[in-house]
């Protein structure tokens, strides 16, 4: 269970701070809401306790699993999708709103060997740099260290 000040991963969003546990009477019935603040836009968003199992909400990764993170980074032995790029985007878009941290680790390695390969679609450059910022905010909390240094690191993994 979460606290106040607690880190927490909100699927699709990032990394956010539980602010505030608040009691609110909805429809007539009390319900307990998480406050979280995401760090990247500030944005508040009240997640009901009955529904943070549903929504998936969880806790940041520990330092411990970066390194299974930088391993599927640099994890070249993959199958890159031939489909078409809409329903890559469409598939990419449900991993990375799955809120786990290695499947949005898979989406950004394999845009990054998709675009070795061929020009990547608008869509596909969003998801991309989507992948990238939710990644680097998450690694540079777990491991404590600035983002830069964990934009080095994926820079190091893939190129210029």
């Amino acid at each position: 269970m979460f606290r106040i000040g607690d880190k927490a991963v909100y699927p699709g969003h990032g990394v956010g701070i539980i602010e505030a546990i608040e009691n609110k009477q909805i429809s007539g019935k009390d319900q307990i809401f998480f406050i979280l603040r995401i760090i990247e836009n500030g944005m508040t968003i009240m997640i009901p306790r009955d529904s943070l199992e549903s929504v998936r909400l969880r806790e940041v990764i520990r330092k411990i699993d970066v390194s299974k993170v930088i391993h599927i980074l640099k994890d070249r032995d993959v199958t890159l999708d031939n489909q078409t790029w809409n329903r890559r985007y469409r598939e990419y878009m449900e991993k990375i709103n799955t809120g786990s941290i290695y499947e949005i680790a898979e989406v950004l390695r394999d845009l990054h060997l998709l675009r070795a390969e061929k020009e990547l679609s608008f869509g596909e450059r969003k998801i991309m740099d989507t992948a990238k910022t939710l990644l680097v905010k998450e690694l540079a909390i777990a491991r404590d260290v600035k983002e830069s240094d964990i934009l080095r690191e994926i820079k190091t993994i893939f190129g210029p």
